[in-house]
């Protein structure tokens, strides 16, 4: 699963790597995004692509209880095309989730040890998402939620976990991102283990097991 990960960079630059209109303004600096938490997300309807704030964990339209969204963090991506909850944003409702990079955690006795997994050169991850649409009745506004897909993980990320995000190559966001485009087939080419030789995996502090820490010092690599 992806239960954490980062933004590091400003939304100006994130809108420029992803060719995206900013519709907010966020100076980055985010190192330990958790569940319901706002972030950016790339999304595009008709010819406007932009970069926007949804919060993490999808509310469908028909949900009545907006707690829930914390169990919506991730769809698989085996499922996703049949699941009530999942499938009708997988037709229509693709966003892309910029990330510099994501956590996982393996377990040593009592304690969880984290790791961070990020690109070796620094270049962003694009996060598969998916977003929707939720009125909350008691006020009569639209939450726009999203949602991170998961695949199976490759040979190094398998180690600490059964799972890992789908994390798009530059010459598939286009395609993830066409709201005209509806072949499933084509869209689940792309639910496949990102290659193993870009990632770099260090151990790191357990700062990032609590919510309420953030900065830089969450990535700093574990001295051992």
């Amino acid at each position: 699963m992806c239960g954490r990960f980062t933004q590091q960079r400003p939304t100006a630059e994130l809108a420029e790597i992803f060719a995206a209109e900013p519709l907010v303004e966020d100076p980055g600096g985010h190192f330990n995004l958790a569940p319901t938490d706002p972030a950016a997300v790339i999304v595009e309807r008709g010819d406007r692509r932009a970069l926007t704030s949804y919060a993490w964990g999808l509310l469908p339209h028909w949900e009545r209880d907006p707690r829930s969204a914390a169990r919506r963090i991730n769809a698989r991506s085996e499922t996703v095309a049949t699941s009530p909850a999942f499938a009708d944003s997988l037709r229509k409702r693709r966003c892309i989730v910029p990330a510099d990079g994501f956590y996982e955690w393996q377990r040593d006795g009592s304690a969880r040890r984290p790791f961070y997994i990020h690109r070796a050169d620094g270049a962003p991850l694009a996060l598969a998402g998916l977003w929707s649409g939720w009125r909350d009745p008691s006020t009569d506004t639209v939450r726009r939620t999203f949602t991170i897909l998961t695949t199976t993980p490759n040979e190094p990320i398998s180690r600490l976990h059964d799972r890992m995000p789908v994390v798009l190559d530059p010459a598939n966001w286009d395609i993830w991102l066409d709201p005209g485009l509806v072949d499933i087939g084509e869209l689940q080419g792309l639910f496949r283990p990102a290659p193993e030789d870009p990632f770099e995996i260090v151990a790191v502090r357990p700062l990032v097991n609590n919510v309420r820490n953030d900065g830089p010092d969450l990535i700093v690599p574990l001295e051992v």
